[in-house]
Formats: structure tokens, sequence, C-alpha cells
């Protein structure tokens, strides 16, 4: 049903579309702002399994117990006692 999907004027086709959408002076700054996007991408990706290989596999023993929280050093804000002017005097 899909033998030989992709055909080279598939392609031609969707080269005329880029142009149409892009215009020919955007096409190659598209293309390089594309190439370093990648490129960044490709970097990271490798960095992120670098530190994950360098890393060894946290063990229960090893993991720090949870220490309570600080209280925290401003104090909370309070409401003024006595500010409404009674009425009944």
């Amino acid at each position: 049903m899909l033998r030989n999907a992709l055909e080279p004027w598939h392609l031609l086709v969707v080269v005329l579309v880029m142009v149409v959408l892009f215009g020919s002076k955007k096409l190659p700054d598209t293309a390089r702002a594309l190439g370093k996007s990648m490129r960044i991408l490709k970097s990271e990706t490798k960095a992120m399994k670098g530190e994950a290989a360098e890393a060894p596999a946290p063990t229960s023993a090893a993991a720090p117990a949870a220490t309570p929280a600080a209280p925290s050093a401003t104090p909370a804000p309070h409401v003024a006692q006595g500010s409404t002017v009674d009425s009944a005097r």
C-alpha cells in the first residue's frame, strides 16, 4: 500500500512549498539556524549521556535523611486587636 511512498517528485513539491512559504531570501538563514539548533541539541544530549554514565547509581544507605525545614526568620503579620470602633458607647 505504501510501497515507494517517497518519490523524487514528492521532494520537489516539498522544496517548492518551502520556497513559497519562506521565500528564497529566508531559506539560507532558516537552514543555518536549524543546523545550529541541531548541533546544540546533539551536544546537550551527549553531555547528558556523559553525566548519566559518570554518576553512580544511588543506594538506599547513601540517601540522606529528610531534615525538617527551618522556621522562617520573618514573623507572620498580626492583626491589630481592638481596632474596631464600638458604636455602643
